[in-house]
């Protein structure tokens, strides 16, 4: 081989290498990327042996292991491994025998899981357990005797009784020797399954006379360091001939029982026939190759071959069973044949549901999805039997979702709500497939936690209320309602009053609201005549965080109470001196009335309002008192003062009425009006009524006084423009008359000096007035009247009669013109007076 073919075979190899070490590495990382871990340990570990760096192998920390609250947990019923808090080592939980954990496993691989309960997370564990030699080879009979017929021809062959060793692979038995006599040896067979069947070989004939015991030593011997051994030894008995051996109907019988057969029951029996008569014909039964356990299973009838069961089979403890039974005649002869008992699976296993991790409580704003549980199960029955199906109750927001294995994880399918349900008790059940089929199920109980995903709803939508007025302060005027259908601080309403303004001043100093209960409070006595209708908004707001709040209107309305009395306007308010003398509220007026006034008419008009609304305010006025009965009569709802008849001589001249204004309230508030009436044709006699002698009680004096300064001014006036204007009119007529005497032009003269008199006349005519005085209120009424009446001037004479340019006594002018106006008595207004 040439140098560059030898490099050439160099790098093969080493790239075979590397893809070995890359392809071992590929599997390393996704054993870890799934969670899988791998472990080899010799098995007689002392307990607390060390088997893994769990915490390094998931790449994690001692500290973040335990945070996660990582623990064991074992599929067997026993759990062989722990995990050491502090290291995140694998542990041994006690001495582990692979020959009793694992019998007649070639390879012992022992499962199990580190539950991560705080993530939900499972890594599956394998920790494969290795052999060592700590069993040696031995017999089942230390003793055996063999009887053989001296006729036996060299060569033939005796099956021998097997050594047994629990160990595997090289530990197991490896090889047989035989020592003792020179007559025989010892042939080695080996089975299908790879057994190793000892046999003794006749090397010389025998002669019963020589010898007719022969004592032998078979020793077996495993591959250990160092190696075991075990012996046991053969008496070889010479006898007589026996020239047929017994011979099984089978050489293997195969039997197949449910694993629920009754104990006693009789599984099989083997039979074999022997040609031979006599003690040689005679055939005993035995079981030769057998292991301990399936001595313990099943006997053997001696005599008739019989196999029946001695204690309860467990499919899941063993499914299959093989006995070696040997039939020997009287002669020594025998022969073997094999019984495979078959265990047939029954579902007599219901599933194991357990739950290695779980959540007592879940926000109810959880996204789908959400794990709130992890489940394992598992089923010691095998093919249908062991199929396990897992279901959830009907109508639950949950889900199975498969995990690792036999893991399941149940999570939430949809959102959650509190409001409609606060707790669950989820109730997962695991059904296998046998018929009839069996079950487990495990409760979840679940609260749901509540969230701040619901604001306060008032029970209204809007609130009404009605307050009576001068109500008292701190009075409760309504408690308005919210409910909130969150749980805990979430759900608790606190109420407070929306910023606002009532007339200027802010809405807290007229209401308030209790924070807890929601009850309306007036902090001030509310006046009907001031404020009608306050308008709010109440606030409601939950505890949550952030708040979730919602307002509601609220109006309330003042209900007018019979607070004010009626209030006069006219007559107006009497003056002290007065006031003191009069009963009620003082008020009083002086009117005029005609003598000659027909029954019916107006003589003055009590004017009355009340600052209350409704009923409150209609008012009612009747004649309470008056100087002469029957005179008056006052109108129930107008307050007009009219004259019920007419007047006579014997009736005083001057008339005091009181008038009671009354409105309708509960009860009901009164006011008086007091008015004096004077019976007078005219302005003159009105006066001197006036100034005379008052009577006591009645006004008089200064108001008087001041009556006849006033009609004195304008007499006075109305003299002095009289004045001015013929002074003006003549200055032009003297004017015009010297420019004609200038110019030198005659003109005719003029019918009268006093060009213009009847526009004097007319202007007097429409100057003319009605001015009505009261005695106390120091006011006047004017009023324009038509164009006649009683109380204007005189109409203008004739043309044939010359007018005089002024009247006689022109200071009693206005006594004249009051005089004549006497006559028309029955004019629209009855209280004024002309002047």
């Amino acid at each position: 081989m040439s140098a560059g073919e030898r490099r050439w075979g160099r790098r093969e190899r080493g790239r075979g290498r590397g893809r070995a070490l890359l392809w071992c590495a590929l599997v390393a990382a996704w054993e870890l990327a799934w969670g899988q871990l791998r472990y080899s340990v010799p098995e007689e570990m002392q307990k607390g042996s060390f088997v893994g760096d769990v915490a390094k192998d998931l790449g994690l920390e001692p500290a973040a292991l335990r945070a996660r609250g990582a623990r064991i947990v074992d599929k067997g019923r026993r759990q062989y491994f722990a995990l050491h808090d502090r290291t995140g080592h694998l542990v041994t939980a006690e001495r582990i025998d692979r020959e009793q954990v694992c019998r007649l496993v070639e390879k012992c691989v022992l499962r199990c899981e580190v539950i991560a309960a705080g993530e939900m997370k499972v890594y599956a564990i394998e920790v494969e357990i290795r052999d060592v030699n700590d069993n040696a080879p031995s017999f089942r009979e230390a003793e055996t005797e063999l009887k053989v017929s001296e006729t036996t021809a060299p060569g033939s062959r005796f099956p021998l009784a097997e050594a047994q060793d629990p160990d595997s692979g090289r530990n197991a038995l490896q090889r047989y020797e035989l020592s003792g006599d020179e007559h025989f040896g010892l042939a080695v067979q080996t089975g299908p399954n790879g057994e190793k069947q000892p046999e003794l070989v006749l090397a010389k004939a025998l002669d019963r006379e020589e010898g007719a015991f022969h004592e032998l030593v078979l020793r077996a011997e495993d591959g250990g360091e160092p190696a075991r051994t075990g012996t046991a030894r053969i008496r070889v008995v010479v006898l007589d001939a026996n020239d047929n051996a017994p011979v099984f109907s089978q050489a293997v019988y195969t039997v197949r029982v449910r694993e629920d057969v009754p104990v006693g029951s009789a599984l099989v029996t083997v039979r074999a026939t022997d040609a031979d008569d006599g003690l040689n014909g005679e055939v005993k039964y035995s079981l030769k190759k057998v292991t301990e356990k399936a001595s313990q299973m099943f006997q053997l009838d001696h005599e008739t071959g019989g196999i029946t069961l001695v204690r309860s089979l467990d499919f899941e403890e063993g499914d299959s069973y093989e006995l070696g039974v040997q039939a020997t005649d009287g002669g020594g002869l025998s022969d073997r044949a094999k019984v495979v008992i078959a265990v047939t699976d029954v579902n007599d296993n219901a599933p194991e549901l357990t739950v290695t991790s779980s959540r007592s409580a879940v926000s109810e704003d959880s996204a789908v999805g959400t794990m709130v549980a992890l489940l394992h199960v598992q089923d010691r029955d095998s093919g249908a039997n062991g199929e396990v199906r897992l279901s959830l109750g009907a109508g639950l927001p949950f889900r199975l979702r498969s995990s690792l294995g036999s893991y399941y994880s149940v999570v939430t399918a949809r959102e959650l709500d509190r409001e409609e349900v606060s707790e669950y008790n989820v109730t997962v059940r695991a059904t296998d497939g046998g018929s009839p089929a069996l079950w487990s199920s495990a409760v979840l109980p679940l609260r749901v936690l509540d969230v701040n995903d619901n604001a306060p709803v008032f029970g209204e939508a809007r609130y009404s209320a009605w307050l009576p007025e001068n109500n008292g302060k701190g009075a409760l005027v309504l408690r308005v309602r919210a409910a909130d259908a969150d749980w805990g601080q979430n759900g608790r309403v606190r109420y407070r009053l929306c910023e606002g303004q009532v007339r200027g001043a802010p809405l807290s100093s007229y209401v308030s609201v209790h924070a807890e209960t929601g009850a309306l409070y007036a902090l001030r006595s509310f006046d009907y005549e001031e404020v009608r209708e306050v308008g709010l908004w109440v606030r409601a707001e939950d505890g949550g965080a952030p708040a979730l709040s919602s307002n509601v209107s609220v109006r309330l309305f003042i209900v007018d109470e019979n607070d004010n009395a009626p209030q006069v306007l006219y007559p107006a308010a009497a003056a002290a001196a007065g006031a003191g003398a009069g009963a009620g509220a003082g008020w009083s007026g002086v009117e005029l009335a005609p003598r000659s006034a027909e029954p019916g008419t107006l003589v003055a008009k009590v004017v009355a309002v009340d600052a209350d609304s409704g009923q409150n305010a209609w008012l009612s006025y009747e004649l309470a008192k008056a100087t002469e009965p029957g005179l008056f009569r006052v109108g129930l709802h107008s307050g007009e003062v009219r004259t019920a008849r007419l007047p006579v001589a014997r009736d005083a001249p001057r008339q005091r009425l009181v008038v009671v204004v009354k409105d309708h309230g509960q009860p009901a508030l009164s006011a008086t009006a007091t008015l004096h009436v004077v019976l007078a044709e005219s302005v003159a006699e009105l006066l001197s009524e006036l100034s005379g002698a008052a009577a006591p009680g009645e006004p008089a004096g200064s108001l008087t006084r001041w009556l006849v300064l006033a009609v004195a001014a304008v007499a006075c006036l109305f003299l002095a423009f009289l004045l001015a204007l013929l002074a003006l009119r003549l200055r032009r007529w003297r004017r015009s008359r010297l420019l004609a005497a200038g110019s030198g032009a005659s003109r005719a003269a003029p019918a009268s000096p006093f060009v213009g008199i009847d526009g004097v006349r007319a202007f007097l005519h429409s100057y003319s007035h009605e001015l009505s005085l009261t005695a106390d209120s120091r006011k006047s009424q004017r009023r324009c009247p038509g164009a006649s009446g009683s109380n204007t001037l005189p109409a203008p004479p004739p043309p044939d009669k010359r007018a005089p340019l002024l009247p006689e006594e022109p200071a009693g002018a206005g006594a004249g013109s009051g005089s004549d106006s006497g006559s028309d008595s029955g004019s629209d207004s009855g209280d004024a007076l002309p002047l």
